[in-house]
């Protein structure tokens, strides 16, 4: 049985430093749920979730999903290489802003958060966390280099190290489309998130330095991780080195194997993707209407 499509709102809005951004709204029709805010993964398009937002509408859930500064939509200069977007900005400014405009728009006093790797890691920069319901964090975790399996540890070492800074300063952005990432990179969101990878405890070795205020601390939403056991990124290790960072956050971890989806690979972003829909239950199972 065909299905009616699901209506999407192409929406402007602006961060707290007057960034423009751009965003797709998903309006359900029936209200009777919590919103959903959905954070994208480091070079990853707000397009890459529609078939996900499409499905989540269609139960109840208005939706909202957006590019971060530098990205999509939200790339607000001819070429990645003039954009002067940082990784910290997206959870700073352009997460708040989302949340802002969505809770605006629905009247809610809080929303549910699903967050895409670092859509989830940088959960606790927002100054205006206490207004999110739940985190559902998916392929979510410290992206410490020394936790990631074998042989891709060798791959991820060189990125860290050499691939990403050598091209963020010789060509002025990450060229990560040619290696299959998702969309090129500003230079100082690719250096930043180079150097949170090199050593344990990621982003947090510059909290009170590049990163003066953060609320890790203090963020008390209920988090639920669900990560692919052939991820070799999100591993236990890794997750659990990022989950220390919310002492504060009662939190759930579940682990999807490809056994789950007939055998197919699904990876770091593969849940999201249509053909896996089948697992889409399972990336909701944290939200509480």
């Amino acid at each position: 049985m065909s299905r009616s499509p699901i209506s999407r709102v192409r929406v402007a809005f602006h961060a707290r430093d007057g960034f423009p951004l751009e965003g797709t709204y998903f309006p359900s029709a029936s209200g009777a749920c919590f919103p959903v805010l959905i954070c994208p993964a480091t070079g990853i398009r707000q397009s890459f979730y529609f078939p996900f937002a499409d499905w989540l509408c269609a139960t109840g859930y208005p939706v909202f999903v957006f590019d971060y500064r530098g990205m999509g939509a939200s790339l607000d200069v001819r070429h990645v290489r003039q954009s002067r977007a940082r990784k910290q900005d997206w959870g700073q400014l352009d997460m708040p802003a989302a949340l802002d405009w969505l809770l605006g728009e629905t009247g809610a006093s809080e929303a549910h958060l699903i967050g895409h790797s670092a859509g989830a890691q940088l959960i606790g920069l927002m100054p205006n966390h206490a207004s999110i319901r739940s985190l559902c964090a998916i392929s979510a975790s410290s992206g410490y280099v020394g936790n990631i399996l074998w042989p891709n540890r060798i791959i991820a070492l060189l990125l860290a190290n050499l691939y990403v800074p050598v091209t963020a300063r010789l060509l002025g952005y990450v060229p990560a489309r040619m290696l299959g990432w998702g969309d090129d990179l500003p230079a100082h969101v690719g250096l930043q998130w180079a150097r949170w990878c090199r050593h344990p405890g990621y982003m947090a070795n510059e909290f009170g330095v590049g990163i003066e205020h953060h609320y890790y601390d203090e963020f008390s939403a209920p988090v639920t991780v669900v990560a692919a056991t052939d991820d070799p990124l999100a591993t236990l290790a890794n997750i659990e080195d990022w989950l220390r960072w919310l002492p504060q956050a009662r939190s759930a971890l579940h682990f999807i194997s490809p056994e789950n989806c007939d055998g197919r690979a699904i990876g770091h972003v593969g849940m999201f993707r249509r053909q896996h829909s089948s697992l889409w239950p399972e990336l909701t199972r944290g939200l509480r209407s």
